[in-house]
């Protein structure tokens, strides 16, 4: 376990205490596929992965997991939680965020061992959430200038090939916050492969902010044309999760 598990700052001033929520859906047997855990960013629940990614990664092998974010709370609660809900996974676990999960997952790696990570439209910061957003939709990035909401329209987060009543009823279970503080992320301990996902056709996240964050850990994102920011739940959602599980499949076999 990572001697930054537990920090000065944790010590003399803790994160509440709060009930977790973690949605799973395991494998019978035996396997030696590590557990994956994954992060949405605040406003979207542990639902979000369970709806596709959670079951077609167990049928694939991998026990998954998800956890909700705790509500109206700063990135330093949320890595807490990731930390803590992967300590206590029963094997070394693969973390998965997406949007602003993923910049949580970016500050749990220098915190937690994991295995490896993935990246999904990462949203890195306010600065990335606001920009990206005022060329699709000015009026509901406007507040999060002065502090206030982000407010993504559907045109923003699915693709037109997502029927319009599955949309509005994904839309109508999220919630919009502030976008999550960022500081520079810490160097991931024991150095562990990380994979950028996302789509160039994203209208939360741009591609020249996707090359950026693939860039930093050393690698070219891996790109699905044509899907939305929810790549968990547009239409088309099997194929970047069986990339991902490709790729872990192959990088975990090689070291």
């Amino acid at each position: 376990m990572s001697d930054n598990l537990l920090r000065f700052e944790d010590w003399t001033s803790p994160v509440p205490a709060v009930e977790r929520e973690v949605v799973s859906r395991l494998i019978e047997g035996e396997t030696e596929q590590p557990p994956l855990l994954f992060i949405p960013g605040p406003g979207r629940g542990a639902w979000a992965f369970a709806e596709h990614w959670l079951g077609h990664a167990a049928n694939r092998g991998f026990p998954a997991y998800a956890l909700t974010p705790r509500e109206g709370t700063d990135t330093r609660a949320h890595v807490h939680d990731v930390v803590q809900v992967a300590a206590s996974l029963p094997r070394q676990a693969v973390l998965v965020g997406h949007g602003q999960g993923a910049l949580v997952v970016t500050r749990a790696l220098g915190r937690y061992p994991a295995r490896a990570a993935v990246l999904a439209a990462p949203v890195m910061g306010r600065a990335g959430a606001i920009g990206a957003g005022f060329k699709a939709n000015p009026f509901g990035t406007l507040p999060a200038v002065f502090g206030g909401r982000l407010r993504l329209t559907k045109r923003q987060l699915f693709s037109a090939a997502l029927p319009a009543d599955e949309a509005d009823g994904y839309l109508n279970r999220m919630t919009f916050h502030r976008p999550l503080r960022a500081s520079a992320p810490p160097r991931p301990v024991g150095d562990p492969p990380v994979l950028v996902v996302g789509s160039p056709d994203d209208r939360v996240v741009s591609r020249k902010s996707l090359d950026r964050t693939a860039a930093e850990y050393g690698g070219a994102p891996l790109l699905f044309p044509g899907m939305g920011h929810e790549l968990m739940l547009d239409a088309g959602w099997a194929e970047p999760i069986d990339a991902i599980l490709d790729w872990l499949t192959k990088e975990l076999s090689a070291s």
